[in-house]
C-alpha cells in the first residue's frame, strides 16, 4: 500500500481490506461477523450521505479517483484507491461499480413501542425483504423489525434491492417473536381467507403489519397475536400475491387513509 495526499492505493490482492470486502460484498451475513457493511456503488453511497452517514472509509477505482466528485474524496474517515481489476475482483455484481463505501455496522435500536412498524417473518428473499423495505419507507412506517430466520437485513443484495431506505429507518433484526410484545399498536395480519377486505376496512394508524414468509406466510404462532385480520381482492383468481407486492399495497392503503384523515 502506498499513500498519496488524502488518499492510500492498494495494489496488491492480498491486502487485508480488500479481503474483507470480498467476504462482505459476497457473503450476506459477513457484516455480522465483521461489524462493518459494504455500500457498492454511488446510488446507495448519496444515500448514505444524505441522512448524515459518515462512512469509516471511501473506496475507489484506480481509474475512477482523478474524476471522483471532490466532496467525496472528504467524505470518510479514510479514503483508498484500489487498482481497477482488484476492485472488480470485490464486486458481486455484473457490471461492477467504481466506488463504494464501507461503514461501520449501525447498533441495533431499541423499539419503539408506537412506531408505525413492518414486521418481517422469516421473509427468505434478498429482494423481497429490500422492497418491503423501500415501500416502509416510502409509505411512512419508520419501524422494520426481523424476526429471526429472515434474511439479513444489511446484506448486499437486500441493501441493493433497499435502494437506500436503508438509512431512514429503525431496523431492528435477529429477535425472537417475544420482542412483539413490547408493541403498543395494533398488529395487522394479511391472509387469504378471512378478515376485512383492505379497501373496505378502517385501517388502524399507528399498527404494525405482519409480512410473512414467501411460501408459507405467516407463522401460527404470530398470526395469534394480529388485532386484525385483512385480505387483499385479487378479482383476477390468483391464489396468491408476492409478499413485497403485498406489503406495498397494504403500506400505501396505510399511508392514504392517514392523510385521508
Amino acid at each position: 500500500m502506498t499513500t498519496d495526499a488524502g488518499a492510500s492505493h492498494i495494489s496488491s490482492r492480498d491486502n487485508p481490506l480488500l479481503k474483507d470486502l470480498r467476504k462482505l460484498a459476497q457473503d450476506p451475513g459477513a457484516y455480522r461477523k465483521l461489524g462493518r457493511i459494504w455500500l457498492e456503488g454511488d446510488h446507495l453511497c448519496r444515500a448514505a450521505l444524505a441522512r448524515g452517514v459518515k462512512p469509516a472509509i471511501a473506496v475507489f477505482a484506480e481509474s475512477f479517483w482523478p474524476t471522483a466528485p471532490a466532496e467525496w474524496g472528504a467524505s470518510a474517515i479514510k479514503t483508498v484507491v484500489v487498482a481497477d481489476d482488484l476492485l472488480r475482483g470485490v464486486s458481486g455484481l455484473e457490471s461492477p461499480a467504481p466506488m463504494g463505501f464501507v461503514l461501520d455496522q449501525p447498533v441495533r435500536p431499541e423499539l419503539i413501542p408506537d412506531a408505525p412498524s413492518v414486521v418481517l417473518d422469516r421473509l427468505q428473499d434478498a429482494g423481497n425483504a429490500g422492497s418491503i423495505l423501500r415501500s416502509a419507507a416510502a409509505f411512512g412506517f419508520t419501524q422494520v423489525i426481523a424476526l429471526k430466520g429472515t434474511a439479513a437485513l444489511w446484506a448486499p443484495k437486500v441493501l441493493r434491492a433497499g435502494m437506500g431506505a436503508h438509512f431512514g429507518l429503525r431496523l431492528i433484526e435477529g429477535v425472537e417473536a417475544d420482542a412483539l410484545d413490547a408493541l403498543k399498536i395494533p398488529l395487522l395480519a394479511t391472509s387469504s381467507h378471512r378478515g376485512e377486505w383492505l379497501h373496505q376496512a378502517r385501517l388502524p394508524h399507528p399498527c404494525a403489519w405482519l409480512m410473512g414468509h414467501e411460501g408459507q406466510g405467516v407463522s401460527a404462532a404470530l398470526e395469534a397475536r394480529a388485532t386484525h385480520h385483512i385480505r387483499i381482492a385479487q378479482p383476477g383468481g390468483e391464489e396468491s400475491l408476492n409478499v413485497a407486492a403485498a406489503a406495498a399495497i397494504c403500506l400505501h392503503a396505510s399511508g392514504a387513509a392517514l392523510q385521508a384523515g
